[in-house]
């Protein structure tokens, strides 16, 4: 039987255009004939080229595949390589996103203590999802971290996730760590310990927080021991008992002989911020790990009192040594794309159940539509060149697609749609019961505004919002790991109306050093937010976002 038939993938992807190029590939948008769902289909180029690289994305796509959350980007498909032991370039289909949070924060100089609480709630909540699956995060930041108009967010790019097992080596866990100066806890500034915690992550979360606050980074470090003194210069110097914990005999004394320094009040440092808010942040940045709240305790904080019920958040099942064994011994080029390989069959149920079986015919060579998305993908990226927005060529193929994608599953399906009223942010949620749930975000704060086209990152184009309820009265809502059954896929959110806002025109540096505008007041804070400022525009879409 004609795989396209088999399958439904030589024209179920409809190509639109390019949103993002890099050293990895190229991103395009695409419509997903199937479901009518806008998603972002990322190529990426010579993956076997690095040992290094290629276990990066093994890594990647296979937490992706465990961690199924609202609040971290899913991974709808990966689409079948012509051949096992030749295939080069892999395409992954993401739900599309509109921007990041990093794009959010030099947009939106009007955010509201309710987008504070909101957005922290939800990095929260999902990282609570992928702290109890015993996975660290490693490398969070606004850039990691996607958003679309109707605030929602969803963490993303798990290359640097390491899996937490009692038995791994430091020197295992920590090899490859280059995760961004600005976001990194104190004690891997120097490598102060030998067992690291979940507290690196949370610590993160503190800067993004801080961020959302001022508007620019908390603590943009030019270097190691730069980032320690600006640290310090924020939370003081560290106790002798504290100093004294720390492995690194540089580091330890190079704080003890760092001239004293005062702490400064962060309502010094953050003087229009909630205080509740401010005690949460404060907790979240000490400079002891143990002194950190877990994203469980965060969640219980005052702070949420409104909006959290944490007996209801959802735990990971914990992830096992054996889905990760490749990182505890050496490993090839052909060990890696056999593992690739198997990760790509669990998006194609009947190819696995065959490969499990071992009933797969050994040469496996199948008409793909892999072909002609290279040929999409070129024509795309010359064209993207050149600035122009020039439509790709139509697939022509004799088999036809299928009407329905069939799924291993049976989980009822649902669709979720997100409808504007005038008080509140009401989302509905269509299942064979129908409810109705409000969240406590005034809609009058919402939507945000969100840039369009080069301003989405690249690698983190992914897609529609997973409906997810945060009233405290509902029942809790299960997530599983995903195995070799796929979920079906959402409908299209509607993207509400969205306003615009003014940007900011001081000059800041930025996480790669280039000068942004940020609009502040003399205190250097951002000027407090006028509750009856009209947005820019009333009706339609807001701006490029």
């Amino acid at each position: 039987m004609d795989f396209f038939t088999e399958y439904g993938e030589g024209s179920r992807y409809k190509i639109e255009e390019v949103i993002g190029k890099g050293s990895y590939g190229v991103v395009c948008s695409a419509l997903d004939t199937h479901t009518g769902e806008k998603v972002a289909i990322k190529k990426i180029n010579d993956i076997f080229e690095h040992v290094s690289d290629a276990t990066r994305i093994l890594r990647e796509i296979k937490l992706l595949r465990l961690l199924r959350h609202p609040d971290i980007v899913e991974i709808k498909h990966i689409l079948l390589p012509p051949s096992r032991r030749e295939f080069r370039d892999i395409y992954v289909v993401f739900e599309l996103m509109e921007s990041d949070l990093h794009q959010v924060i030099k947009a939106n100089d009007d955010l509201t203590p309710e987008h504070y609480q909101f957005f922290l709630y939800q990095l929260l909540r999902g990282l609570k999802y992928i702290h109890t699956a015993n996975v660290f995060h490693r490398d969070l930041k606004p850039k990691n971290i996607l958003a679309n108009a109707d605030c929602k967010l969803k963490i993303c790019d798990f290359g640097l996730a390491r899996v937490a097992f009692n038995d791994t080596p430091t020197a295992i866990f920590w090899t490859d760590y280059v995760a961004t100066r600005w976001y990194r806890a104190p004690e891997l500034c120097g490598s102060f310990f030998s067992k690291y915690t979940p507290a690196i992550d949370i610590w993160s979360i503190g800067c993004i927080f801080a961020e959302l606050l001022t508007g620019k980074p908390l603590f943009p470090g030019k270097n190691v021991v730069h980032q320690l003194d600006i640290i310090t210069d924020l939370l003081g110097t560290p106790s002798p008992e504290a100093i004294s914990r720390i492995r690194n005999e540089k580091a330890r004394r190079y704080l003890s002989t760092m001239r004293r320094k005062r702490p400064i009040p962060f309502t010094q440092k953050f003087p229009n911020a909630d205080p509740l808010a401010l005690n949460l942040l404060e907790r979240m940045l000490a400079f002891e790990p143990k002194d950190r709240p877990s994203a469980e305790e965060a969640l219980a904080d005052p702070y949420f009192k409104n909006i959290a019920n944490v007996d209801r958040e959802p735990s990971a099942q914990t992830v096992t040594k054996l889905e990760f064994e490749f990182e505890r011994r050496r490993v090839t080029k052909d060990d890696i794309r056999e593992l690739i390989y198997r990760e790509i069959l669990e998006y194609h149920p009947n190819m696995l159940r065959e490969f499990l079986e071992g009933t797969e015919s050994s040469g496996f060579m199948y008409p793909s539509a892999v072909d002609h998305f290279k040929k999409q993908f070129a024509y795309l990226e010359e064209h993207y060149a050149k600035g122009s927005t020039g439509v790709p060529p139509e697939r022509q193929h004799n088999s036809l697609p299928r009407p329905s994608v069939v799924y291993s599953d049976n989980q009822q399906q649902s669709t979720a749609n997100i409808t504007e009223d005038l008080s509140k942010c009401l989302i509905k949620e269509n299942t064979q019961k129908t409810q109705q749930h409000s969240a406590s975000v005034a809609a009058s704060k919402f939507p945000l505004h969100v840039p369009h086209g080069d301003a989405a990152r690249p690698s983190k184009a992914a897609g529609s919002v997973l409906q997810y309820n945060p009233c405290p009265s509902s029942a809790p809502m299960q997530y599983e790991q995903r195995r070799a059954a796929r979920h079906p896929a959402m409908a299209p959110n509607n993207i509400p109306s969205g306003s615009s806002y003014p940007r900011r025109n001081q000059t800041c540096k930025s996480e790669t050093g280039d000068a942004e505008r940020m609009d502040v007041n003399q205190a250097g804070q951002p000027k407090p937010y006028a509750a009856n400022k009209l947005p820019a525009t009333v009706d339609g879409r807001g701006g490029h976002w």
